[in-house]
């Protein structure tokens, strides 16, 4: 079974595309629900980021999603800490999954594919493009966040041409061509690629 990534940047449209390789019956995990599990569930990981943020870090056992937020977006170097420790449950927890499942292929979907070295434990991995003017307007509508925030953020990811030229392929979510014929004709490669694995 072959191990595929898919990332991209924020507002690139990944989970769109994921969404149409869950129609074809393509199992799909999305990382950030498996560190949000992992950060609750995992009492060692659990200690350890409360170690580095302190008890305001979990309110009633659960993330303080935002309380993090507002510090490692500010904080590089606590950024760094926190995907330190993260990082290594989430691709343990994925690769769990993933020798779970009996497809062809699966979809491990992930913003950080590269940054968080996730992409040594894959066999290909997918890049959504969408040029940044775009990924600014759908995150400011999705997230009802102001520009600057999402700019902050954009930034702690790596520059995205540089992402899309470390992946094997590219989908081009542009609102220019039709994302949909782009995904079948890469799910029907992907099944090739599986049955000579």
């Amino acid at each position: 079974m072959l191990k595929i990534g898919l990332t991209g940047g924020m507002g690139s449209g990944k989970t769109t595309v994921s969404q149409i390789f869950s129609v074809l019956d393509i199992p799909v995990l999305y990382a950030d629900d498996v560190a949000k599990t992992v950060m609750i569930k995992d009492e060692n990981l659990k200690q350890n980021i409360i170690s580095l943020f302190g008890d305001e870090a979990y309110i009633e056992n659960l993330l303080n999603r935002k309380y993090i937020a507002d510090i490692v977006f500010k904080d590089q170097f606590k950024l760094e800490q926190l995907n330190a420790i993260v990082h290594p449950a989430t691709i343990a927890a994925a690769d769990k999954w993933m020798k779970e499942q009996t497809s062809p292929y699966v979809i491990k979907e992930a913003a950080l594919m590269f940054e968080s070295s996730a992409s040594a434990h894959l066999d290909y991995v997918i890049g959504v493009y969408a040029p940044q003017h775009l990924r600014v307007q759908r995150v400011m509508h999705r997230d009802n966040a102001t520009r600057e925030d999402i700019l902050a953020r954009m930034n702690n990811q790596i520059d995205e041409t540089i992402k899309m030229k470390l992946c094997d392929f590219v989908i081009v979510n542009d609102e220019q061509q039709a994302v949909l014929p782009q995904v079948l004709l890469l799910h029907e490669k992907l099944l090739k690629l599986a049955e000579k694995d």
